[in-house]
């Protein structure tokens, strides 16, 4: 098992609020609020769990500065009041930024039961195959 200190524990706890509120906001309707406070949460929650430092270093590495770009200026348009465009910012740049993880969550994702079974299927398998097999760096 792994040992996570204090602060990571929080920032677990954070980052989970955090993706809980974004979820809940957009399921009433792009609400501002609760979509400021999701952004809030998740981006501190990722803070705490890798570290400050480490945070700064993934964000503002020269090759994902696009990516960057419009994640964080995503999660300024939700702040300033205008969520259903800042969420596609946000989307459009967290698949940038963490796209080469998807190969790996997918591959934990077809062994887990149910979940695997679910991949399988007809419409699915195709875009599954096609995020699975991305060769983007990390």
């Amino acid at each position: 098992m792994i040992s996570l200190t204090d602060s990571q524990k929080i920032g677990m706890g954070l980052t989970g609020f955090g993706v809980f509120f974004l979820f809940f906001g957009m399921m009433l309707f792009f609400d501002k609020a609760l979509l400021a406070i999701g952004n809030i949460l998740f981006v501190s929650g990722l803070a705490f769990v890798i570290g400050l430092e480490r945070t700064f270093r993934f964000f503002f590495q020269r090759h994902k500065a696009k990516a960057t770009s419009f994640f964080l200026g995503g999660v300024f348009v939700v702040l300033i009041g205008w969520p259903i465009i800042g969420v596609v910012l946000e989307i459009y740049g967290f698949f940038l930024l963490f796209r080469g993880f998807f190969p790996v969550a997918v591959g934990f994702i077809r062994r887990v039961p149910v979940l695997g079974s679910l991949l399988s299927l007809p419409g699915i398998s195709a875009l599954v195959d096609k995020i699975g097999e991305s060769n983007a760096m990390v």
